[in-house]
């Protein structure tokens, strides 16, 4: 499936050690076409999970030391042999995804973060393996840097979320915990109508708010990592603190307008890269 993607973060970007790009790469691609089985296109419900089913196989059929014929998991096999990553975060990230095809509510707080511990967190464990990092506090600041992008990625995507549907009449996906909206009195119908009323900003408030204060409790990883490791992730750890700065600059109206990184964006990540790593 050719699928376009906006993407917030460089992949295994310049900064990212030469060596490391090739697993990092192989790590994204996998992920990347899981995620779209999940989202892209026109599949009813059980195609979707039965191709997702499929790539289960090809992780089963790598851990007996098969040889996928697809490239994206034969790539990921090579990977996952040369570099000893664990089986499990892999099958975590994938039941994330199908539970994107039959989840389309969360009832609290809890259960969103539980979604975020398999649909990103497995990601930064994943690298800290390429890095060699594996005492308890970094696994627990790499987890709460995932959780926050993930759910930065959520209150951008509002929008497109509600949507998001099998057939493409909304309602798709609210991330939007059942609880908090109710707290702060808002319903579907504001996501129905675009609403952004006094309400609907208090809520994205706190959401940005949390989001925020989830990144800062990871953001002493980027200090712990070395090098052009270290670099690589203070760069995205300011870029998802910029896009909570771009939905407050459009006062949390995601409606009308999607707040993502532009090209003018990357000066002021990279200058705040710099000045506060």
């Amino acid at each position: 499936m050719a699928v376009e993607h906006y993407e917030n973060f460089p992949v295994a970007s310049r900064l990212m050690p030469p060596a490391l790009r090739e697993p990092v790469a192989a790590i994204y691609w996998f992920a990347r076409n899981a995620d779209d089985i999940a989202d892209e296109g026109d599949a009813a419900p059980d195609a979707r999970l039965a191709a997702l089913e499929h790539c289960r196989e090809q992780l089963r059929l790598i851990e007996r030391g098969g040889l996928p014929d697809d490239p994206i998991h034969r790539r990921l096999a090579h990977v996952i042999r040369q570099w000893s990553l664990p089986l499990p975060l892999f099958h975590d990230l994938l039941d994330a995804f199908s539970q994107d095809v039959v989840t389309t509510r969360y009832a609290n707080n809890a259960a969103l973060l539980d979604y975020c511990r398999r649909s990103a967190n497995p990601v930064g464990r994943l690298l800290l393996c390429l890095y060699g990092v594996d005492d308890a506090l970094s696994l627990s600041r790499s987890d709460a840097i995932c959780s926050a992008l993930q759910l930065i990625n959520h209150w951008q995507d509002i929008a497109v979320d509600w949507r998001k549907n099998a057939d493409g009449v909304p309602p798709g996906r609210v991330y939007i915990p059942r609880d908090t909206m109710a707290r702060f009195g808002v319903t579907d119908g504001h996501l129905r109508d675009s609403r952004c009323d006094d309400a609907f900003r208090a809520l994205m408030k706190h959401l940005v708010d949390d989001a925020r204060r989830l990144m800062h409790e990871g953001m002493p990883l980027a200090r712990r990592l070395p090098g052009r490791v270290g670099w690589e992730l203070r760069l995205v750890v300011q870029g998802g603190l910029r896009v909570l700065q771009r939905i407050e600059q459009v006062d949390y109206d995601v409606f009308r307008r999607r707040p993502q990184l532009q090209r003018l964006d990357w000066p002021v990540i990279g200058l705040r890269t710099l000045l506060y790593p």
